[in-house]
């Protein structure tokens, strides 16, 4: 069984965090958003990757090479970002006939990956939301079969969203669709949706059925992202009774968070819902609800709400911020 992870967007709502960092490689709750969607998919039994790159990718692949070097992968390049439905179309060499499993990189998903692997149809993932208008939305028949599929449609008929993970058994009509797909126009963005083809297999006659997943965190948007750490970090704690005993004498940490090791915290308050990245000092801070990344240094700051890249200095603030890698700021 394959698992094809398109990571090749730009993360641009996630600027300036993501100019030098792929937004699948932001850590969350002791995790990267990669990890966590990798460790999901070889627990249930999925043995070979396909990783389509392309902005900041060598990152991505050292990354690969480093935390699973034992992983059978194949990196396909998206030198041209054309949408989703062009990055699965270029891994169709390295998929071949193999049935696959499509997860978006940018999505942690809560769901039965086995029951779906084992189920005797395609399957979309899917969740009710209250605005549907800026996703692909699937309309759903009484016993979860999936009757259409509509890109982000100005007048939705379900409010049904897809969430980003599809298991495709039919392989070689998945390619052909996207085949005759990119051989259309694009949209205004100059994207090819997968959704348009997942609609042609279906006018075809191929059969999907929904799977609804229990929780949906897409973590491409700044809000987005915390929230999913919060609530990861929160599991983590009830799954492992209680937190690490982080030992930090002049400093008190609220859980749940979850700190890498290498750093140093003193004179400061920590958590909750706070992630700190390896090797990272802070001292005398206050720092609630935020994302901080490895090799970063905090001094006299109050942050809550934020996310701090890796190798960042920020002294002096009391604010909620967004802060890209290599950053310097002094406010004091």
């Amino acid at each position: 069984m394959k698992a094809i992870i398109p990571v090749a967007g730009a993360g641009t709502k996630l600027r300036p965090l993501t100019y030098t960092q792929p937004k699948a490689l932001i850590p969350i709750a002791g995790k990267t958003i990669l990890s966590v969607i990798i460790d999901q998919l070889k627990d249930a039994g999925v043995d070979e990757f396909v990783f389509v790159i392309g902005y900041l990718g060598e990152k991505i692949q050292r990354y690969l090479s480093k935390s699973y070097p034992d992983l059978k992968y194949t990196l396909v390049n998206q030198t041209d970002r054309r949408g989703t439905g062009h990055a699965i179309w270029l891994t169709r060499n390295a998929v071949q006939n193999d049935e696959v499993m499509i997860v978006l990189g940018d999505t942690i998903c809560d769901y039965n990956v086995t029951s779906v692997l084992n189920s005797g149809t395609s399957m979309i993932g899917v969740r009710k939301v209250d605005d549907p208008r800026g996703f692909g939305v699937a309309e759903l028949g009484d016993k979860d079969n999936v009757l259409k599929v509509v890109e982000k449609p100005l007048i939705p008929k379900s409010n049904m969203a897809m969430v980003g993970v599809y298991y495709i058994k039919e392989t070689d009509a998945l390619f052909s669709a996207l085949d005759k797909h990119l051989s259309s126009r694009a949209d205004e963005e100059g994207e090819y949706h997968l959704t348009n083809a997942l609609q042609y297999m279906i006018e075809q006659g191929i059969s999907f059925n929904a799977f609804r997943v229990n929780n949906w965190f897409d973590c491409g948007k700044k809000e987005s992202l915390l929230s999913t750490n919060a609530i990861l970090l929160k599991e983590k704690s009830d799954y492992t009774e209680g937190q690490p005993s982080y030992q930090y004498d002049t400093s008190v940490i609220i859980p749940p968070v979850s700190i890498a090791e290498g750093c140093n915290i003193s004179h400061s308050i920590i958590g909750p819902n706070v992630t700190i990245g390896e090797n990272t000092t802070i001292q005398s801070s206050i720092i609630k609800d935020t994302i901080i990344g490895s090799f970063a240094e905090l001094d006299e700051v109050v942050l809550h709400s934020s996310i701090i890249g890796s190798d960042a200095f920020v002294r002096g603030l009391s604010q909620s911020l967004n802060i890209g890698d290599n950053t310097e700021i002094d406010l004091g």
